[in-house]
């Protein structure tokens, strides 16, 4: 009882620090649109990398990646680490920089309004919308799910899935109601530097205690030998290449990374931040997955349901740095949930109640109050209806993960198309954008998966190709 009250007091500080961080950046916030969403595009480099950087990170990093790793070896460092840390940085580049200079020039705060502008439709901006916010909602849902899965295995059940992940909703709820992207931008700063230093004092904790890296390797592969070979995991190399385009494609989508690149303070700053990227994100994916496999071969118990990182560090490390660690966790979850709970806000109010009502693009103090009041209560609504389908909806955090990637990955496309050809139509961007979600949700069907299946490739791919086709 005693240890759970020092787990939880630990990680309740951490919440009380993020929350105070964010009233500070309240305080110097303006009540403007663009300052609320894009901190008046003043990001510098550091604030940006890391930003973008916490941003991203979620529950998948800390719990779903480690625990593939886990049952399926560490081949995923490829994709998450290596590969994904130089496509999208590639994609941050040749896509972001385009819409910085675009969304610089008229004021753009979201990907809808810039195609809805750029093809002269409002129904293609409330469609790009539409699909953002629907393949938002699971990987919201993914936060909420790791955040009580986090909770479980921390205290070892005493705080039960949906007290852990409803706490952490509600956290959600008044940290983005209350700070915009100033706020969350200099929290995830903090949450950035705090998860990378962890992850690290973990390996280092967890390796003194097995006798070193080569001891943990050689134990993996008496354990696994297949673990240790390239190939000896569950995954075909045509999988995990497609696997990792298709990822960093829904990365550069996501709303909350793709309104980030509105956001820098200048050219220098994307092209700093870009290429600081791979590095960033070798340093956290290597360790974590790192820890997953080499707990395979530790011979670590991880409880049904439950994750591998707290059950390592639970027998290596002490009761209070575990309840650090899984702080560390659940600010890579927050830090992911604040943003697309932003986002999202952004989405509804900017592209969907603009529009739908008639309301004007052009701001005045009355609109300014409806729509921040429109705002709250969606993000309430959009919080709350994702808490409870966590509680219910079946499925791994990869499973879950791997979903809203893909949906995502479809719009990259279409989206690089309108940026740079001018002969991309108004009725081939419909096409694209729907034609790949109709193709993708579709894809259990057994045309799509069957090709997908004899290639060996993620139907990701296949499907955001045909958008290409329709466009074209």
């Amino acid at each position: 009882m005693a240890d759970t009250a020092l787990q939880m007091g630990i990680v309740g500080v951490y919440m009380v620090v993020a929350l105070a961080v964010g009233a500070v950046a309240y305080r110097l916030t303006d009540r403007t649109a663009e300052d609320y969403y894009l901190a008046s595009r003043t990001l510098g480099t550091v604030v940006l990398l890391f930003t973008t950087f916490a941003t991203l990170l979620s529950a998948f990093t800390f719990f779903g990646g480690p625990n593939l790793a886990f049952s399926a070896g560490p081949e995923w460092i490829l994709v998450m680490g290596l590969m994904d840390g130089i496509i999208f940085a590639v994609l941050w580049y040749v896509l972001g920089y385009k819409q910085w200079l675009v969304g610089k020039r008229h004021g753009y705060v979201t990907l809808g309004e810039m195609l809805g502008d750029r093809f002269g439709s409002t129904a293609l901006r409330v469609v790009v919308a539409a699909v953002s916010l629907f393949w938002l909602f699971p990987y919201v849902m993914l936060q909420q799910k790791g955040a009580g899965q986090a909770i479980v295995g921390l205290t070892n059940g005493a705080v039960p899935f949906w007290v852990g992940a409803g706490g952490i909703t509600l956290f959600m709820i008044l940290y983005v109601a209350l700070s915009g992207m100033r706020g969350v931008a200099w929290t995830d700063t903090l949450q950035g530097l705090f998860m990378l230093s962890l992850i690290w004092v973990a390996v280092a904790w967890v390796l003194s205690a097995v006798g070193g890296a080569g001891e943990a390797t050689a134990l993996l592969a008496s354990e696994e030998p297949a673990f240790v070979g390239l190939g000896g995991g569950l995954y075909t190399p045509q999988y995990i290449i497609s696997t990792a385009v298709s990822i960093a494609f829904g990365v550069t989508m996501f709303p909350q990374i793709n309104q980030r690149f509105f956001a820098a303070g200048s050219k220098k700053v994307l092209k700093r931040t870009f290429a600081l990227w791979p590095v960033l994100v070798l340093l956290l994916f290597v360790p974590a997955f790192m820890l997953g496999a080499w707990a395979a071969g530790l011979g670590v118990t991880v409880p049904e349901g439950g994750n591998v990182i707290p059950a390592l560090l639970g027998e290596y490390t002490p009761t209070w740095f575990t309840a650090l660690v899984i702080a560390g966790a659940m600010a890579a979850m927050m830090s992911s949930s604040d943003s697309m709970l932003l986002s999202g806000s952004s989405y509804l109010t900017r592209d969907l109640y603009r529009p739908l009502t008639g309301r004007s693009d052009a701001s005045d103090e009355a609109t300014d109050r409806r729509e921040a009041l429109v705002a709250r209560v969606g993000v309430v609504l959009f919080a709350t209806l994702s808490f409870i389908a966590s509680l219910y909806t079946p499925g791994t955090l990869v499973q879950i993960g791997d979903t809203a990637f893909s949906g995502f990955a479809q719009l990259t496309v279409p989206v690089a198309l309108a940026l740079y050809w001018q002969g991309t139509t108004r009725s081939g961007m419909y096409a694209g954008v729907i034609g790949s979600q109709v193709f993708y949700g579709l894809h259990v069907f057994p045309v799509i998966a069957t090709v997908a299946g004899l290639l060996g490739l993620d139907v990701a791919l296949p499907t955001a190709y045909l958008s290409l086709i329709h466009i074209s």
